[in-house]
């Protein structure tokens, strides 16, 4: 069960920033072959390349068992037939490293070189091994911990003090588990990227008056959000008494109403609106050198009967808020929950963990 279904400075609008990774990667999965090849170099020539995108090995959690290995084999009861080698997965598990930035739309420069920046969109993708479901874990920005090298400090600092090498090392110090690929997403083209799918449905838990969207309410109940809309909904937090946890709900109302609008028949029986939708996202997007065409379209072709009630979200596990010593506000991981969580990367059984709605206690 998803924590969205269990509850029902700057702000940008690449908060939500996954869904339009993933749209690429669901896009490719429904649409097959018939011009999937035109989608395919429009990601290839669309997207920066991050060179050096992770730290060195030796500081690395292992990395998935080789595909195709065999299963170790547990020891029979006695007088039982010894059982046949249980070959492991084809293809191991996967985790994708999302980072938010809005650098190319406020200042022009690049993705794949980004430093100076605190990255406030922070998403692990992790792919099952059996390729049956998707699992999204937000971790909040404010999240205190170590940085690797540089102390305590808030989690999105490390974008800043090392780019995207410290910030995947301080995942997966937080994790225990290595990060397969990672992707740096501008959020800029969001609002037409929905506008293209005509808008997206939600229900509202709460209605509120919005903050990024002078003069406008968002009632409560079912609403139909067009691109601007929906930035001001995912970007709003102020009107909340939950603050920030409130804000990634509403985020992950919105990634799955892409998700919905992205998978209607109707939009990938388009051929022009479908390659429109990609071409709309890649420019966004910078990507490590391995996430090429060749390996999406494989994990695309792989997750083809994945579709949106197959994809579960949930936030990292939290013990409220807190002000560090030097006076920063800050959110307090809860250790204890996150050994589950950790548990479940390091196992790929995410499908048994059942996660808690987050507050700020």
């Amino acid at each position: 069960m998803t924590e969205t279904a269990a509850v029902a400075r700057k702000r940008h609008p690449w908060r939500i920033a996954w869904g339009v990774f993933g749209a690429v990667v669901l896009l490719l999965v429904s649409i097959g072959g018939v011009y999937a090849f035109t989608l395919i170099r429009t990601f290839d020539t669309q997207t920066e390349k991050i060179s050096n995108a992770f730290p060195a090995d030796a500081v690395r959690p292992p990395a998935a068992p080789a595909a195709g290995s065999t299963a170790v084999q547990p020891t029979p009861e006695p007088g039982a037939a010894t059982p046949a080698p249980v070959a492991a997965p084809t293809t191991p598990a996967q985790n994708i490293l999302l980072l938010g930035s809005d650098t190319r739309g406020a200042t022009d420069r690049d993705l794949a070189g980004i430093r100076g920046e605190r990255s406030d969109t922070i998403m692990v993708v992790h792919v099952p091994a059996d390729r049956k479901n998707l699992y999204v874990m937000s971790i909040l920005r404010d999240s205190w911990l170590e940085i690797p090298g540089h102390g305590t400090a808030k989690i999105n600092a490390a974008l800043s003090w090392g780019g995207v090498p410290l910030a995947v090392q301080t995942v997966e110090t937080l994790l225990g588990v290595r990060i397969d690929h990672v992707a740096v997403v501008d959020f800029a083209g969001f609002k037409g990227v929905t506008d293209l799918l005509g808008g997206v449905d939600i229900s509202n838990p709460i209605g509120f008056e919005s903050y990024h969207l002078k003069g406008h309410y968002f009632q409560e109940g079912a609403l139909h959000l067009n691109g601007t809309e929906a930035m001001a909904f995912a970007r709003e937090r102020y009107a909340f008494a939950d603050g920030d946890f409130q804000r990634v709900r509403n985020q992950q109302l919105i990634i799955q109403a892409v998700l919905v609008a992205i998978m209607h028949k109707s939009v990938l029986a388009d051929v022009g609106k479908t390659t429109s939708l990609v071409s709309s996202v890649t420019p966004y997007l910078a990507v490590d050198e391995g996430l090429t065409s060749a390996y999406l379209t494989g994990l695309a072709w792989e997750l083809r009967a994945v579709r949106e009630p197959e994809v579960e979200f949930f936030t990292m596990p939290t013990n409220g808020t807190g002000t560090s010593s030097d006076g920063q506000s800050i959110v307090n991981i809860d250790w204890s929950a996150l050994a589950a969580v950790q548990n479940g990367f390091k196992t790929d059984t995410l499908g048994a963990y059942q996660p808690e709605v987050q507050t700020m206690g």
